[in-house]
């Protein structure tokens, strides 16, 4: 009886334990503390339904060698926001083994390079392409120093000498975090059961800025296999590649802030496939959020393209 009773006694103490833990986490992510989890190596990553992060640079991150900031989060707005990215890393979101087709996509949120809207252009859209069948990678890249909490375009806060010097500081350092991630899931592809030749990148404002710099740059290692900027705000210098890659494009009419319709000049006479979709009303930064407006429709477009494409289905069936 004393040892039944000491069994249960341990199994009661380890699950208030576990259950203390589960709640300091939450509680210390409510609180916008950053919550530091080992990192894995992506040698170490296998396939599972739960996602699993992984840096992104071995040893230190080249560029950004002596950042001090540290990495926060914080809500903004009701928005999930992630702050001062010192150490890029990617979080794998696999589809269940039944539904995998061996298409991934790299999923670069937005918010001006000062923050990531983690939830809503990142973790959300991750779900969705999983529920497509596609491995999604969350990318988060590099961002600019600043106060936990500053979010201009959700305060209105004009920046002393406007959003160029820290573009310009930025762009190299966010490409390059891009294009590692390129690198990496291709040399993991078929450790991951993927195809290295259909991997892609969707990005939300200045998440799509860097979803059309990788696509426009000319290096094969890193070039993604497709792209999907959304609303995005296009870099001041933009080429097609000499080879450019299919791209869907989606943006609404009321945003001043995205342009979509030079990427898609330029992609359409170069001849490659191309699609467009300017929705009258959806505004800025609409994500995954359903607003009853017309650019709630862009999942169900995107997954349309991607099926025509041929993304959608098992490799040997393309």
């Amino acid at each position: 009886m004393t040892r039944l009773l000491r069994y249960f006694g341990c199994v009661l103490l380890g699950a208030i334990l576990g259950a203390a833990g589960a709640f300091l986490f939450h509680w210390l992510r409510v609180r916008g503390t950053k919550v530091v989890v080992p990192f894995r190596q992506p040698s170490a990553v296998v396939l599972s339904t739960s996602p699993q992060e992984m840096r992104l640079w071995p040893g230190k991150v080249p560029g950004s060698e002596n950042w001090t900031q540290q990495e926060t989060d914080s809500n903004v707005d009701g928005e999930h926001r992630v702050y001062n990215v010192v150490d890029p890393t990617l979080t794998a979101y696999f589809p269940p083994a039944g539904s995998a087709n061996g298409t991934s996509i790299i999923v670069c949120p937005g918010g001006g390079d000062r923050s990531l809207s983690i939830d809503s252009e990142g973790v959300n859209v991750a779900r969705f392409l999983n529920s497509l069948g596609i491995a999604a990678f969350l990318l988060r890249y590099r961002l600019a120093k600043t106060d936990t909490g500053f979010f201009p375009a959700a305060h209105n806060i004009q920046i002393p000498g406007g959003d160029q010097p820290v573009i310009d500081k930025m762009t190299p350092l966010i490409t390059a975090d891009g294009q590692q991630a390129v690198r990496i899931i291709r040399s993991h592809a078929t450790q991951w059961g993927l195809d290295p030749h259909r991997i892609g990148v969707i990005g939300f404002s200045s998440g799509g800025y860097l979803a059309l710099s990788l696509a426009a740059h000319d290096d094969a290692d890193s070039l993604p296999d497709f792209a999907a900027p959304i609303y995005a705000v296009p870099p001041a210098v933009l080429n097609a590649k000499p080879d450019p890659i299919p791209m869907f494009l989606a943006c609404a009419d009321d945003d001043a802030e995205a342009d979509c319709i030079r990427a898609y000049n330029l992609w359409h006479s170069a001849g490659v496939p191309v699609e467009l979709h300017v929705f009258v009303k959806g505004g800025h930064g609409f994500g995954m959020h359903k607003q009853n407006l017309p650019s709630d429709a862009w999942p169900e477009l995107f997954e349309h393209w991607l099926q025509a494409q041929g993304y959608l289905h098992p490799p040997a069936a393309k």
